[in-house]
């Protein structure tokens, strides 16, 4: 056997492999691992050149895989006012103010992240304006489905009179005829995002076109530096392979970029976003980004749907009325009869489909197009995916399992999880809906198979909270049954879970000889941690390809 090129000692290896789940030390060769065992084994492999790293008793894992994130906006909105679920108007008041006057020459406030009750019955504008009356201000929910602006931002967009969109996207008027600042879903809000020069880091996600005009040099190095800013922090989490989930020819040249620079120091996969206006020819953009990218760092070889949006704005599809709303479900972005010929299509075509899914009517949708898919051409074991999976009708639990689907969930989502408060969303389901709603084990024990997420920047990055969000859950009320996550499966859900979820797992997710050589090195002993403390661990290193991506120290 050859030299070890790096070995870890000194540590508490959970490998993810059924057959050999623990060991004490890993040797790497290369961009490979190349032997898990013990101690004297390890040792063995070690020569004068041979780079050791001490664990120093903590727990070695698989590099994190994180299955739901937006890259290029989280690493943008970073530099953003962070409001963390603030619900007291007096102190966001204050934040902006002073953040304001820190940024004299940035034409528009954009803030992360607001509590959804913090503007109680007013409309969104009166309070913003009160806040900051001459600059255009805009506060992005953390869902990043609903957007509040001030008066001056919604005239310097044009919205103020309101603008015309597709269903299940508005811009809300009041009875005077002016729009409130509320305004739900990408159609509605992208106008005022892109005063703040952020239209090119949502093209992906809002239209799954390219930017245009094309980016000048500078507008171009500008966006290579959110694309690093966000791989570093995403680094920094343990994570050393992302699924992002919007995308464009133009993100994936911008991370090929950074390759070529020797600066893509995570594995990224780059869906094509199809979006309801599109035509059906334009899926050849998709077979373009398989064919162009399709190796070990960066890669797409999937489709992205939207069916819906969420449950706090009452954007998200479902069967029953929403509670005080009489008649009213919102609605499916694609048609039925058409996201079945789409998905049989796609699926024909040997990509993967992703749906962002959340209402318990828009997932019924989804299945019956990925039926209509597997009548159509069989089982192509393509593993198609739905996304949040906030609320499932109860008929439905049992048809992900036969066909297939991996079930990508984010445990931060949850109401009363990760800061979260517990409303609008519970009211929003319906008392009488909450043993269906975020039902994670009851998904588990019913087939699916589990790939963990944060949907960063939605909720935090790290996986270590989301670990903590999926072993702590508590039940909302007696009688709603208990749908946390043992530590172990949860720990599959971000490694061999995400990795099966990308048709990886011969290459990564778990800690053999022969795959890849990406570690995460925690700063404890993980089994030892308490489930409430889980959160408030720290990445000691995180190896991807066997280099290091980031280091504490």
């Amino acid at each position: 056997m050859p030299q070890a090129d790096r070995i870890i000692t000194n540590a508490k290896v959970l490998t993810m492999e059924p057959d050999a789940p623990r060991a004490e030390a890993v040797a790497m060769a290369g961009d490979r691992i190349l032997a898990v065992g013990s101690t004297a084994e390890i040792e063995a492999l070690a020569g004068p050149g041979t780079d050791r790293i001490d664990a120093q008793g903590g727990t070695v894992l698989p590099g994190f895989i994180e299955s739901h994130l937006h890259l290029f906006i989280g690493g943008a909105e970073l530099m953003n006012l962070q409001l963390d679920n603030l619900a007291d108007p007096d102190r966001m008041r204050d934040l902006i103010r002073d953040f304001a006057a820190a940024h004299p020459d940035r034409p528009l406030i954009t803030c992360q992240a607001p509590d959804y009750g913090v503007f109680g019955d007013r409309a969104p504008k009166a309070l913003l304006d009160e806040i900051l009356p001459d600059r255009p201000l805009a506060l992005v929910g953390h869902d990043h489905h609903t957007v509040w602006a001030n008066t001056a931002a919604l005239d310097a967009a044009g919205v103020l009179h309101g603008r015309e969109t597709a269903p299940g996207h508005e811009v809300v008027m009041g009875e005077d005829g002016l729009a409130t600042g509320a305004l739900y879903e990408p159609e509605a809000y992208a106008p005022v995002l892109a005063l703040g020069g952020q239209a090119r880091m949502m093209e992906g996600l809002n239209t799954g076109g390219e930017p245009d005009p094309a980016p000048t040099a500078a507008e171009r190095e500008e966006d290579l530096a959110h694309m690093k800013r966000g791989l570093d922090h995403v680094a920094r989490h343990g994570i050393t392979s992302i699924v992002n989930m919007d995308g464009n020819l133009y993100t994936l040249e911008l991370l090929d970029e950074l390759r070529r620079r020797g600066e893509l120091d995570v594995r990224v996969r780059v869906p094509f976003h199809f979006v309801p206006d599109m035509d059906e020819s334009e899926l050849s953009r998709a077979e373009e980004m398989t064919a162009r990218w399709n190796d070990e760092w960066l890669a797409s070889g999937f489709v992205k749907f939207f069916m819906d949006g969420v449950i706090d704005s009452r954007t998200a599809f479902v069967h029953n009325d929403y509670p005080g709303q009489p008649g009213f479900r919102s609605t499916g972005r694609f048609e039925a009869d058409r996201f079945a010929a789409l998905a049989t299509k796609i699926d024909a075509m040997g990509l993967q489909i992703a749906v962002h899914s959340i209402g318990d009517a828009a997932t019924t949708r989804v299945l019956d197009g990925f039926e209509a898919a597997r009548r159509a051409n069989g089982d192509s074991g393509i593993r198609h995916r739905i996304e949040h999976l906030e609320l499932v009708a109860p008929g439905d639990f049992a048809r992900l399992g036969p066909l297939g689907i991996t079930a990508s969930i984010q445990p931060p989502h949850a109401p009363g999880c990760a800061g979260l408060p517990l409303e609008p969303t519970l009211t929003n389901i319906g008392r009488d809906r909450w043993e269906d709603a975020f039902a994670w084990q009851r998904l588990a024990d019913n087939g699916a198979h589990i790939a963990l997420a944060s949907d960063w920047p939605v909720s935090p990055v790290s996986i270590l909270l989301g670990l903590e969000s999926a072993t702590t859950r508590a039940a909302w009320t007696d009688g709603v049954p208990d749908q946390r996550f043992t530590l172990e499966a949860a720990l599959r859900g971000y490694t061999i879970g995400g990795a099966y979820a990308e048709h990886t797992e011969a290459i990564k997710g778990s800690l053999a000889p022969g795959k890849l050589a990406d570690i995460v090195i925690l700063d404890g002993d993980i089994e030892a941690t308490a489930p409430t403390a889980l959160s408030k661990m720290g990445i000691r290193m995180t190896i991807c390809g066997g280099r290091t991506s980031y280091s504490a120290t």
